[in-house]
């Protein structure tokens, strides 16, 4: 079984800091699983990024997955792909990327993530929790409720897939998403505009493994 961080700090393009500097922060705060997701650059820029950000992340001892890009596999060091098309075969990226890559898929109900594990994906961001500025959709909100009653269900089928809550997560809301029984969170933008990015990032943390 894949190892599967259970804070993942997602970039994001934003003002103020290059997606450079979002992971330099991160890995300096003590991220262990960067998520790479730039969908505004061409594939040079990417590559010019990620090799970059691949180096801070080796420097660290940190994952970097990048969000969809699966061509980029190969050309860059790369240990997994998240993918956010909730129709994507799996089956198929499986075969195209090997089974040394870590793959992530997203979902918004339970039959979404019924799907993603029979389709042999490593892990589960299962979104939105809240609104969130960062990744606009108009997919239903989860709530609280949401997780609990999709981590019951996978249980009474037997599925084992870590699932990770992401979308408008905030640090107060941490403490009863992991009481749902979901294996952790995905967060972009409360760290990545909070005063101090850093603490922030820090206390994610402290509150995850509690």
């Amino acid at each position: 079984m894949k190892y599967i961080e259970k804070l993942q700090y997602i970039t994001h393009d934003i003002p103020h800091l290059t997606h450079i500097e979002q992971v330099q922060n991160a890995c300096e705060a003590g991220a262990k699983w960067i998520q790479y997701r730039c969908l505004s650059k061409a594939d040079d820029e990417l590559l010019k990024d990620i090799n970059a950000i691949a180096e801070i992340c080796d420097d660290w001892g940190t994952t970097l997955i990048v969000t969809n890009h699966i061509h980029l596999n190969g050309k860059a060091d790369i240990q997994g792909f998240h993918i956010e098309d909730m129709t994507a075969d799996f089956i198929a990226l499986r075969k195209q990327v090997g089974e040394d890559i870590t793959l992530g898929g997203s979902a918004n109900t339970v039959e979404n993530l019924i799907r993603l594990a029979n389709e042999g994906v490593d892990y589960a961001g299962l979104g939105p929790f809240s609104t969130t500025e960062t990744k606009p959709n108009d997919f239903p909100l989860l709530g609280i409720d949401g997780y609990t009653t999709a981590v019951i269900k996978l249980k009474e089928l037997n599925i084992t897939l870590p699932i990770l809550a992401v979308g408008g997560i905030k640090i107060y809301d941490v403490e009863a998403l992991m009481q749902t029984g979901i294996y952790g969170i995905a967060v972009s933008g409360s760290i990545n505009f909070a005063d101090d990015f850093i603490e922030a990032y820090q206390d994610f943390y402290e509150a995850v493994k509690v």
